[in-house]
């Protein structure tokens, strides 16, 4: 099963709070910090809301 590399690149300051919570749900919580989530469509759908400000990786795993 696939796995993705979320990595936070922007700061939330200033954003809508739609998206604060969604990236707090993704559980990162500062700039180049890491998670890693196993792929699935609830994740994708989060991933694509704040694409703007993350970095995304696809690893085997």
């Amino acid at each position: 099963m696939a796995k993705l590399e979320i990595t936070l690149v922007r700061s939330v300051i200033g954003r809508p709070e739609d998206q604060r919570v969604t990236v707090k749900t993704l559980g990162l919580r500062k700039i180049n910090h890491t998670v890693v989530h196993n792929d699935n469509p609830a994740i994708r759908g989060m991933v694509k809301k704040v694409n703007h400000l993350i970095s995304v990786k696809e690893i085997e795993g």
